[in-house]
């Protein structure tokens, strides 16, 4: 008795096209996921890239030296020292904020 109403829901063209197009709806939805793009990664500006190279030479990288046997080394050690600047800074920032001016009790 099931399978002669089944079989009957199935012989019905409506039933197939309301089916089919959520079976199409479904499958489209997921190939949209996988084409959506990354998000753009942002490019450096020229004045951003001059910054980032005062920064170095200030921590003590040289770039007029040239292609020493150093170059890695003292390229990494100014970049550490870089990091280690900003890492102080932006805790500074942070500290600042968390122990701001203290509100007068009523």
């Amino acid at each position: 008795m099931e399978s002669e109403s089944l079989n009957r829901c199935a012989d019905s063209p409506l039933l197939s096209l309301v089916m089919a197009g959520a079976v199409l709806m479904a499958s489209s939805a997921s190939v949209y996921a996988q084409a959506m793009p990354e998000p753009a990664t942002h490019q450096l500006t020229r004045a951003e890239v001059m910054h980032e190279l005062e920064e170095l030479e200030a921590a003590g990288y040289n770039p007029s030296q040239g292609d020493d046997g150093s170059y890695p080394a003292d390229l990494q050690a100014a970049e550490e020292k870089v990091a280690a600047k900003h890492r102080a800074e932006r805790d500074a920032v942070m500290n600042a904020g968390q122990n701001g001016p203290a509100k007068p009790s009523p």
